[in-house]
């Protein structure tokens, strides 16, 4: 296996923040952990090959493009140090103190099937989350907690609108956003479009908290696929950005 299977673009590998590329290392760490132990210096020589000297060509080809070398290290190495942080690579019990093992929660991960463990990254990016969601959210659906990041990612647009609309704690759900974006009065309302959109954005805040925060609210919702998962967090994602405009716009009529 090269990790390059794994990670096919150099750019994207240089892009993840390092505990997405760490959970992403794991499979490919546990695959070359059954040959010998890992530790860092062989990583770096597996992917980005290894100059006997400078007007040489390496031993064995590099898995990226040479020119991407030095930012991949960088990366690997910060990705690495993450996965020791964390408890996911430890020392090996019968080697030097540079080599390691993959911990239990570590070998376990890596065994999960792909949409469950780092390698569903990509499909939510740390960096384009908003700042409501994207600690907690982020790290519940990359330890493959799909229903609960959900759960959480609505539960925060609830909040954001709630406080934005200076509404009342006893108003919820469907009928908080209704009260909030209501088109003929809603405080979050934007006045200046069309009575039809206005409708349209009031709906589309309610059709979302009611159809993925409520049901999750009143009895147990089983979610398992990462890619339906990583698409609703994006939409409370957008949601949370509609709100942050419209508090906006508030304050500056106010």
């Amino acid at each position: 296996m090269k990790l390059s299977e794994i990670i096919p673009d150099a750019e994207a590998l240089i892009a993840f923040e390092a505990e997405e590329l760490g959970l992403r290392l794991l499979p490919y760490l546990a695959h070359c952990s059954r040959r010998e132990p890992i530790q860092l210096s062989t990583l770096l020589i597996f992917v980005n090959g290894y100059p006997q000297a400078p007007a040489q060509s390496a031993v064995g080809a590099p898995t990226y493009p040479r020119e991407f070398n030095a930012r991949i290290e960088v990366a690997l190495r910060e990705a690495w140090a993450w996965l020791v942080g964390a408890a996911l690579l430890v020392p090996h019990p019968n080697y030097a103190h540079s080599m390691m093992a993959l911990s239990r929660r570590a070998k376990k991960l890596a065994a999960e099937p792909a949409n469950r463990s780092g390698n569903s990254a990509h499909r939510v990016s740390k960096d384009s989350l908003h700042a409501n969601i994207r600690e907690d959210v982020w790290s519940l659906y990359h330890r493959g907690k799909y229903d609960t990041a959900v759960f959480e990612a609505m539960k925060a647009v609830e909040v954001a609108v709630r406080t934005a609309a200076a509404m009342p704690e006893s108003l919820l759900g469907v009928k908080l956003m209704r009260a909030a974006f209501a088109p003929e009065n809603g405080p979050l309302s934007d006045m200046a479009v069309d009575p039809g959109e206005r409708v349209a954005r009031m709906e589309l805040f309610a059709g979302a908290i009611g159809s993925y925060k409520n049901p999750q609210s009143h009895r147990k919702v089983s979610l398992n696929d990462a890619d339906e998962a990583a698409e609703i967090i994006m939409l409370a994602n957008h949601l949370l950005r509609i709100v942050d405009a419209a508090k906006l716009m508030k304050h500056l009529l106010s």
